[in-house]
């Protein structure tokens, strides 16, 4: 049976449309798509890959497993002019 590994992405809306995927616990791993649906294919490719390099290079696979995405609100107290 094949282990199910989790990952934490971040999907950011680009001004120009389209989404950036940054993958925070696999340094470099970024990709991009038109729509949201692309953006997490090409992310699950994307991880995929950083995985078969790590593998291939003996390097250790972690996970997100025990990790979580939260969100703290700051007030801004910056005056703009």
């Amino acid at each position: 049976m094949k282990k199910m590994l989790h990952y934490n992405v971040i999907f950011r809306l680009e001004p120009e449309g389209g989404f950036t995927v940054i993958v925070p616990s696999l340094p470099g791993c970024v990709t991009y798509g038109k729509t949201l649906k692309e953006a997490k294919d090409m992310a699950s490719d994307a991880i995929a890959g950083y995985l078969y390099s790590l593998k291939k290079h003996g390097e250790p696979i972690i996970s997100d497993a025990d990790n979580f995405v939260a969100t703290i609100d700051i007030e801004n107290k910056l005056a703009y002019a």
